[in-house]
Formats: C-alpha cells, sequence, structure tokens
C-alpha cells in the first residue's frame, strides 16, 4: 500500500478534528477574560471593600500574567518531555484552579486561581500552533494556524453568553462565582477530547523514537499517511535548525539579540503590545465600559445587576463582530495582500471608530451609533492587528533567528496586554471614559505608525531568504 506524505496529503476531516481540538486553548484564552471582566462588575455591586481599582486591574490581568510565565516553563518542559504530557495537564490545571474559585468565593482566592488558570492557557499557547503546524499538509498550514487564533472569537461569544445567562437565572450580584462554572467546563472539555491524543510525531523523530513517531501520525491522520524521517547520515546543521523543532541558532544573549535586531523587534513587538490594549484592555473591561458609556439599557428602579446583565447583553451583541472579523483577515491573506498593509489599515479603522465612538459619547448621539462604532472596533482589530501580530513575526526573522524574534515578539506583546488591562480602570477612574477612548486612539495610532514605518523590512527580509 502506497502511503500519502503528510507534507502534500488533502485536507481531511481528521485535520479539522485536530484544529478543532488545538484550538480549544486560544477558546478558553478569551473566554477566561470575558469571565473576569463580568466577575468585576459584579463584585463592585457587593462593594467588597477590598476591590479598588487596582483590584480591579489585578483581577482583570493576572491571567495575563499566568500566559506569559506559563507558555515559557511549559514550552521549555515541552520540548525535554514531549507535548502530550503537557497538552493534557494544563487542561487539568485549568480545571482544578477554575473549580478551586467556584467553591471557595473570595477576591484573594479568585485572583490567585486566575493566575493558575493562565499558567494554563500559556502552556496552551506554546503546544497548540505546534500540532496544528506540523500536522497540517504545507498548502494549508499557514491556513490552519489562523483558523486556530480565530477560535478565540468563540471564546468571547461563548462566554458572553454564558454570563448573561447566569446572570439572568440567578438575579444576585453574590453569585459571581458561578461564572467560573463556564471556565471549568471548557477546560474539562479539553481534558476529555485529549485523553486519545498522540505524542508530537517531529518531536518524537527529534528525539530518535522514529517507530513511535510513525504510529502517532497514523493515529492522528490514518494508516495510510506517513511522514518524512531525516536521513541519520546526514551532515547535522551547525546553525541552523528546523524551524517547526522550535530549535534555532545561538545568537547570544538577550540585549545582543534585541540591538542586532532591533527593527525587527520593534516591528513586531509594538504593535503586538498596542493590539494588546485592545484585544485584552478594552476586551476585558466592555461591560464596564459599556456602562460607563451609557449604552446598556434598563428601567430606573430595578436591581443592579440587571444592569450588568445589559451591559454583558451589549457586550454579546459586539462580540458577535469579531468571529467575521478574523474571518476577513484570513480570506485578505488568502488574497496574498500584504500582511503589514492589512495590519495597518486595521490599526488606522481602529482609531477612527474610537473617534466616532468619543463624539457619539460627547454629544450623546444615537446610542445604535456607538453600539456600531464599537462593533466596526472589534471587526477591524480582529481583522487587522490581532489576526495580523500572531503571523507577522515568523515572516519577518530568518530561520536561524526565528524562534527567539518570536517569543520576544510575544513578550512584549504580552507586556502591552498586562498594562492596557491593569491601566484601564484606573484610567476611567481619572477621567472617565473619555480618557479611555483618547487613550485608546492614541495606542492604535502608534500601532499603525509603527507598522508603516518598519513594514519594508518583511519585504527586505524575502529578499535576502528568497
Amino acid at each position: 500500500m502506497t502511503k500519502q506524505n503528510i507534507n502534500n496529503m488533502p485536507l481531511t476531516w481528521r485535520h479539522i478534528y485536530i484544529v478543532a481540538v488545538a484550538s480549544l486553548g486560544q477558546l478558553i484564552g478569551t473566554a477566561v477574560a470575558t469571565v473576569a471582566g463580568v466577575i468585576i462588575p459584579m463584585m463592585n455591586i457587593l462593594a467588597h471593600p477590598e476591590l479598588s481599582t487596582f483590584m480591579q486591574g489585578l483581577i482583570g490581568c493576572i491571567d495575563l500574567i499566568g500566559i506569559a510565565i506559563g507558555s515559557v516553563i511549559f514550552g521549555s518542559l515541552s520540548d525535554k518531555y514531549g507535548y502530550l504530557l503537557f497538552f493534557r495537564f494544563c487542561p487539568a490545571l485549568m480545571l482544578v484552579a477554575s473549580l478551586v474559585a467556584l467553591f471557595i468565593p473570595n477576591v484573594a482566592v479568585l485572583t490567585i486561581a486566575l493566575f493558575f488558570v493562565g499558567l494554563g492557557i500559556g502552556g496552551e499557547y506554546s503546544l497548540d500552533s505546534g500540532y496544528v503546524s506540523e500536522l497540517m499538509p504545507v498548502k494549508y498550514r499557514a491556513l490552519m494556524v489562523g483558523v486556530t487564533k480565530t477560535a478565540s472569537a468563540l471564546g468571547n461569544i461563548i462566554a458572553a453568553a454564558l454570563c448573561f445567562w447566569v446572570i439572568m437565572d440567578t438575579r444576585n450580584a453574590a453569585d459571581w462565582h458561578l461564572l467560573m462554572w463556564i471556565v471549568a467546563a471548557i477546560a474539562a472539555l479539553m481534558l476529555i477530547l485529549r485523553i486519545k491524543f498522540y505524542e508530537s510525531p517531529k518531536w518524537l523523530i527529534d528525539h530518535g523514537k522514529i517507530a513511535e513517531a510513525e504510529k502517532a501520525v497514523e493515529g492522528f491522520l490514518g494508516k495510510d499517511v506517513m511522514i518524512p524521517v531525516p536521513d541519520p547520515q546526514a551532515s547535522p546543521v551547525s546553525k541552523v535548525q528546523n524551524v517547526d523543532s522550535g530549535k534555532h541558532a545561538d545568537t547570544g544573549n538577550f540585549f545582543s539579540f534585541i540591538i542586532k535586531n532591533g527593527k525587527r523587534v520593534i516591528l513586531s513587538g509594538i504593535p503586538w503590545a498596542c493590539e494588546g490594549l485592545g484585544v485584552y484592555g478594552i476586551g476585558v473591561f466592555l461591560p464596564i465600559l459599556v456602562m460607563a458609556l451609557g449604552l446598556e439599557h434598563f428601567t430606573a428602579g430595578e436591581p443592579e445587576i440587571l444592569h450588568v446583565a445589559s451591559s454583558v447583553k451589549i457586550t454579546l451583541y459586539i462580540s458577535c463582530i469579531m468571529l467575521p472579523g478574523f474571518i476577513l483577515g484570513l480570506w485578505l491573506i488568502n488574497k496574498k495582500k500584504s500582511i503589514t498593509a492589512i495590519q495597518s489599515v486595521g490599526f488606522w479603522l481602529c482609531a477612527a471608530t474610537l473617534v466616532v465612538l468619543l463624539l457619539s459619547y460627547h454629544f450623546q448621539w444615537n446610542k445604535w451609533i456607538s453600539i456600531g462604532a464599537f462593533m466596526g472596533f472589534e471587526l477591524f482589530l480582529n481583522m487587522g492587528p490581532h489576526l495580523i501580530t500572531y503571523v507577522l513575526p515568523p515572516k519577518i526573522y530568518p530561520v536561524e533567528t526565528r524562534g527567539e524574534g518570536v517569543g520576544i515578539a510575544a513578550a512584549i506583546g504580552k507586556i502591552g496586554a498586562v498594562l492596557g488591562v491593569f491601566f484601564i480602570p484606573i484610567l476611567l477612574k481619572a477621567g472617565g471614559a473619555t480618557l479611555v477612548l483618547i487613550v485608546s486612539i492614541a495606542v492604535m495610532a502608534i500601532g499603525a505608525i509603527v507598522t508603516n514605518i518598519y513594514g519594508r523590512l518583511v519585504q527586505e527580509n524575502e529578499k535576502e531568504t528568497a
């Protein structure tokens, strides 16, 4: 029986299943952010004395800190011990942490639990794209990695809908901890789906376990599929390693790498940090911003929890536009449009829609104009910056420094996200929704300007590596 090569075989339902299982890591990442953003205003109703603007920011960003740490820890451990162990351990960690927060409803416990949930999500981020990229046919590899990222939009939508359902069912702010059922349920589903999963074939090959790698490929894609095995007699490459293996050349220490690749670091990192304000800063506090802008509908005298429920309902409307944004971005990439142009235009359009939102708020225009502007912001954010900052770094670094370059870009991006989430409640207290919108417009403009100035590096790198 002639076996198909994994690299050039047609796309099958087994590939779709692999992408679906791996994508749950992206889905739970945004779901947790959405849940945290709803829990905070519910806690504010209860007037927790410890829930200062500092604590609001900390609850909003603590999982992001966990993500940054978890991606480094589990990424390193998976290189040593294999992907599968941590592909199962990460959802188990998230499940346990979310159940602790569920059954011990305490602000401090919630904060610690969200940190451990973030650790698990960080591990997911370091593993899901690895599984997808190595198991997809070359023709569909970039597209399917993008589809994996697109699942983050579903996380926002599903979490917002379930939060609204829980609030309307309980109508009690003291039941905020019940929202952690959403996180626990997704983590449990992830764990169940990964019981019958297999080790990374390329990790097995890199560790000389050829027979096990061949069995893993058959388990993933069927007995008629094979993976190319490098010739053990071939001369080793001293400096450049396979990008899929996660290894790269010795580029010296961290600071020398930054100095040598300064422009690439700026292009891949600064826009990612700017995007983080929109995705996480505005994303986490979207229900609170909806209330601050007066967009929710409620009847005077109603319980405050219904005030929150109305804002979550508006949040759900806004979140539904995220998925079309990702789809539009993937379509533009598939049409071979310049990724830096997509990112730059996306940033500028984000800034423009926030200007409309600011004017609508200032002149008290019809609330649906504001909601439409908010939806436009999410459409263009996910079409451009949110998707492209995930795709751009591997494009501008040569193979021998790609691993370190992508890692630094992701780290800068997470720093921007943490700062965005932490300072949103502080900005709200200092200058209300107006100050939040002005700062957000400026940050989106900075992302566009940096992309415009340094975007030519993509073309230069393509010429160098052609």
